[in-house]
């Protein structure tokens, strides 16, 4: 009788990689998305592409755009799908009063950091950030490059 392996998934569908060199990262939010019928089926096919996104706040509502699903070619054949649509991040009010006073009084940007699944759910999680000017990615690469070889060395012995 064999043994039924048990693969454990990861939950993550899509990084934002980009985001943790441009931004610094100062709160962490998990949003809700809308999705549509066909976006769940190319999510769950792993079609998502999150590197030019963002997130904006337009009459008390989060959108998040220019994430990249594409379609899968089984598609339904009576829809027309539009890979770069803006779709709404669904957040509570006491997030959103937070996240404008932030962008509009502080200055902040909010960026979409990572999309992943939540049991059956997809889920979004966003970042309130300040952009780095080029000497902070300087000093932040010097400093990720002195960890690694920091390890290195103790690993040595």
């Amino acid at each position: 009788m064999a043994k039924k392996q048990d693969k454990k998934q990861s939950s993550t569908i899509a990084l934002n990689k980009k985001v943790k060199h441009d931004f610094f990262i100062e709160d962490k939010f998990e949003a809700g998305i809308a999705l549509q019928g066909w976006e769940v089926k190319s999510v769950r096919a792993g079609r998502v592409q999150m590197r030019d996104s963002h997130v904006f706040i337009k009459n008390g509502e989060a959108f998040m755009v220019n994430t990249l699903i594409t379609p899968l070619p089984t598609a339904s054949t009576h829809i027309h799908p539009d890979q770069n649509r803006t779709r709404k991040l669904l957040l509570n009010r006491r997030e959103l009063d937070r996240l404008v006073g932030a962008v509009e009084r502080q200055g902040y940007t909010i960026v979409p950091i990572a999309m992943y699944w939540k049991h059956h759910l997809v889920k979004v999680e966003i970042g309130l950030a300040k952009g780095k000017q080029q000497h902070d990615k300087r000093a932040t690469s010097k400093d990720r490059d002195w960890k690694r070889e920091k390890q290195r060395i103790l690993k040595r012995g």
